[in-house]
């Protein structure tokens, strides 16, 4: 159970850093996301970006989770639906602002991509684990 907890926490602290850290590499690819941020004015270019970024931090959560917690199944699930309740205020708050299939690809996709992260790290485990007891 402990173990499950802490998995959970690091999968929502890494996707909090991994974006982040995603963010600052959309703001220097596109000229004028930065200040587009302000005001979530984005073009398409940067709406697909900003998805982007946030299906693989996504993706990169739920290999966290499953690395802390390799049993736990229910494990990455948990963290995308809590990333899920935190994004949710946030979006409702802008919802106007940015078109509504930018909204649901984010709110729809997010547990989902955290729970096959975590499904893509325990088939790359599979995988190595049999390819070291082969060698």
């Amino acid at each position: 159970m402990g173990r499950t907890i802490a998995a959970i926490a690091a999968g929502l602290v890494a996707w909090i850093a991994i974006v982040t850290i995603l963010n600052f590499g959309l703001r220097a690819a596109l000229p004028g996301y930065h200040a587009a941020e302000a005001n979530l004015q984005f073009t398409l270019a940067m709406k697909i970006g900003r998805l982007g970024e946030a299906a693989l931090t996504s993706l990169a959560a739920g290999a966290i989770v499953k690395t802390v917690a390799p049993a736990s199944r229910a494990a990455p699930w948990i963290a995308g639906l809590l990333l899920l309740l935190m994004f949710l205020p946030e979006h409702v708050w802008v919802w106007s602002k940015l078109p509504i299939w930018y909204h649901l690809t984010f709110l729809v996709t997010l547990a989902p991509l955290v729970a096959l992260g975590a499904m893509l790290a325990s088939k790359r485990a599979v995988r190595g684990a049999t390819s070291a007891t082969v060698g």
